[in-house]
């Protein structure tokens, strides 16, 4: 699936992207990896289209200015279906084949895990919203820029959230994940030094149909507080089996396994009182209203907020560099989000900003994109929503 080349114009050495015509310019390609069915199949569509819409906004501005003149841009996407083979696959054809210089969109930490060597190994970088603390342990040479609070940045202020509502006593029932291990050992650690504990550690596969014997575990344990660490399918059914045991303690999960599909899928008097927490875009910045904007009626999620920063950061760092290719991009990242640039927070004032020589700040719809040297982010807020009555509502911004 090929997305954002409007057209080429055969014969006459012009390329027409975007509404823009570009004589005699080689394209430079991007990789859009996000899960367009699977379990994340609910947010890879948004995620794709927020790239689409920037990459569209670039090439009415001109493209990506290189020493061999304005290029035009065309993005190639390809389904991970939140899958590692499946991504692995995609990753292959996009690299290979189609010869991009960044993928972007990854979602499932455990896609972005089998894609990064890959990206690295082929000098290309992978910017991804997967949240699993391993991944920017890789010996990835730079190659990896996560704008997804880590595990840890998540756990830590989940526990925290937690221990200030009086939480205890909290079992932690997680799908299979490189996310899952790292969340336990974070939340463990955060709740013994508060003198609570986890009282009880289970993983089970996300494809069961059933959660009998686990919740059966998680009532046995005389718990305060259940941590749902799964995705929407199966947390849908976990909260359908809990509410058939009677179990009256607190519910948190993360937001991407709990939205409005799961009101459609259950009664309120189920999801009444589930609490979700997610890292919450920059809802007052230019960039996310620009975003609003472009979606229309449509809900923003934190993972199209990122992504429309993964597009922006590419496109401004090989804007940054004068060339397109994936080192001069990884090498330029971090120079056009830090210092004492002017503060842009789209991808045609970046532009404009780099044509004439002035340095940029690039902060987005997601917020800053200030990496650390692992290459994740250093922070961002977090949004705390209790369902009732079929909604959520705002309960907390820290």
């Amino acid at each position: 699936m090929r997305i954002g080349r409007r057209a080429a114009l055969l014969g006459t050495g012009v390329f027409a992207i975007g509404g823009r015509a570009f004589a005699q310019a080689m394209p430079v390609t991007f990789g859009a990896l996000p899960p367009l069915t699977g379990a994340g199949g609910p947010y890879g569509p948004a995620m794709l289209r927020a790239i689409q819409a920037v990459v569209e906004e670039a090439n009415a501005a001109g493209g990506i200015p290189t020493r061999q003149g304005g290029r035009p841009i065309r993005v190639v996407a390809e389904d991970d279906q939140t899958n590692p083979d499946a991504g692995v696959r995609s990753a292959r054809k996009l690299i290979d084949v189609d010869r991009v210089s960044a993928v972007m969109g990854t979602w499932a930490s455990a896609v972005t895990t089998a894609v990064a060597p890959l990206c690295w190994e082929n000098r290309v970088p992978l910017f991804t919203v997967s949240g699993a603390d391993s991944i920017t342990q890789l010996p990835h040479q730079g190659y990896v820029f996560r704008t997804q609070p880590n595990s840890r940045l998540q756990v830590t202020t989940a526990t925290d959230w937690l221990l200030a509502q009086g939480a205890r006593r909290v079992f932690h029932l997680a799908a299979q994940s490189p996310f899952a291990q790292s969340s336990q050992e974070v939340m463990a650690e955060k709740l013994r030094a508060a003198g609570g504990s986890v009282t009880g550690f289970v993983i089970y596969e996300r494809d069961k149909t059933a959660f009998r014997s686990e919740v059966d575990q998680l009532l046995r344990s005389r718990s305060d507080t259940v941590l749902l660490n799964g995705y929407l399918p199966d947390v849908t059914i976990l909260l359908r089996e809990l509410y058939r045991a009677g179990f009256d303690g607190r519910k948190l999960t993360f937001a991407y396994a709990a939205n409005q599909r799961t009101f459609e899928a259950l009664p309120n008097e189920v999801t009444n009182g589930l609490i979700t927490f997610q890292p919450s875009p920059d809802m007052d910045s230019g960039a996310f209203r620009r975003l609003q904007s472009r979606f229309g009626g449509t809900e923003v999620d934190p993972y199209s907020a990122q992504t429309t920063d993964h597009a922006a950061l590419a496109i401004l760092a090989a804007a940054q560099a004068g060339d397109a290719t994936g080192v001069a991009i990884r090498d330029h990242v971090r120079r056009i989000t830090g210092g004492e640039g002017e503060k842009v927070d789209n991808v045609t004032d970046g532009l404009r900003a780099i044509v004439a020589g002035r340095a940029v700040n690039y902060e987005g719809a997601s917020g800053p994109c200030d990496f650390d040297e692992k290459g994740d982010i250093r922070g961002t807020k977090f949004r705390f929503e209790v369902a009732e009555a079929g909604r959520f509502r705002l309960l907390q911004m820290i």
